[in-house]
């Protein structure tokens, strides 16, 4: 008889009752959420060509793919605005009839129970295409907090059910939790970016939201890549201004800062598997050189990293294949 280790792992992977008895992390789409631009207009519907299979959209083709969203278990949307123009303030970002803003009422009032999450930012709606108040080269970051604000201010007005900043000013966590608070807006929780570097990766989404930055970098503002550490002063900061959902953004290329989180913190801690690490996969699935496989290995990876929460494009087909 050979002689062979007590161990023997293979005994809890064949069959595939056993292996899912056992399996150590699982998603399921409530866990996710999926990202839809939304432009002002009507009947537009534009295919980004970096990010096959996202599109921006007017309403109508939002209602429509948050209605697929939902009937299939994801979790919710989370919207980003394309406005019909531009200023430097970005004063399009609080507009009661804003982009945004109707759609989330038209949501609401179309698909009641669908949790709706909006960005705040305002990126999309300065005609510099930096996250705040601009002077020479450099973003002012108080001057910036007012009207962030105000921007979420406005997305609850509009019944939002989660506001998340992105925008990554110093202390503006604190400065939307007191404006929801004066305003009757006590139980809307926020989803803080708290940790969002400076990456690569976010160039698909800046072609499709329209806010690449016409000079300079965000460097000034979002978190250099080499560093860890940073990443927990800053979900503490945030946590300490009153955020309920902190997020790390990318999530691929920084599973290891979601996992440190995710061990220093008690509260849900979501994942932005962005733009970039969307496309790459995508564009490998296109040429043959990797199966849909691949974005359900992704998205498991950023779930077994530590992620409570997993925001994605491929949302709504990770859904239909659970």
């Amino acid at each position: 008889m050979t002689e062979y280790p007590v161990y023997r792992g293979r005994r809890l992977r064949d069959g595939s009752a056993v292996r899912s008895l056992v399996r150590e992390t699982r998603l399921s789409p409530e866990q996710t959420l999926l990202p839809l631009f939304v432009e002002a207009g009507e009947g537009i519907r534009i295919e980004v060509p970096s990010m096959p299979g996202v599109y921006r959209s007017s309403v109508e083709g939002i209602l429509e793919d948050a209605r697929e969203a939902m009937e299939l278990g994801v979790g919710g949307v989370i919207l980003f605005g394309i406005p019909e123009t531009k200023d430097d303030e970005g004063s399009g970002a609080w507009a009661e009839d804003g982009v945004v803003q109707t759609a989330v009422r038209e949501l609401k009032a179309e698909l009641p129970e669908l949790l709706v999450a909006t960005d705040v930012c305002l990126c999309e709606y300065t005609s510099h295409g930096h996250c705040g108040v601009l002077e020479g080269n450099g973003v002012l970051n108080d001057p910036t907090l007012e009207l962030l604000a105000r921007t979420a201010l406005s997305h609850a007005r509009a019944g939002a059910d989660i506001v998340a900043p992105s925008d990554m000013m110093d202390g503006r966590v604190g400065a939307i939790r007191q404006a929801l608070d004066g305003a009757g807006f006590p139980q809307l929780p926020i989803m803080s970016y708290a940790v969002k570097y400076a990456s690569a990766f976010y160039g698909p989404f800046r072609d499709a939201a329209d806010s690449t930055p016409l000079l300079g970098d965000r460097r000034g503002y979002q978190m250099d890549p080499a560093n860890a550490e940073e990443a927990l002063r800053e979900v503490w900061a945030d946590l300490e201004e009153g955020a309920d959902i902190v997020m790390v953004k990318p999530a691929l290329a920084y599973l290891d800062i979601i996992r440190r989180v995710k061990d220093e913190v008690e509260v849900p801690v979501a994942a932005y598997h962005v733009s970039g690490e969307y496309a790459a996969i995508m564009a490998a699935v296109e040429r043959g050189w990797l199966g849909d496989e691949a974005m359900e290995e992704a998205l498991l990876s950023i779930r077994r990293a530590g992620a409570d929460i997993v925001i994605s494009y491929w949302a709504r087909e990770f859904a239909r294949r659970c």
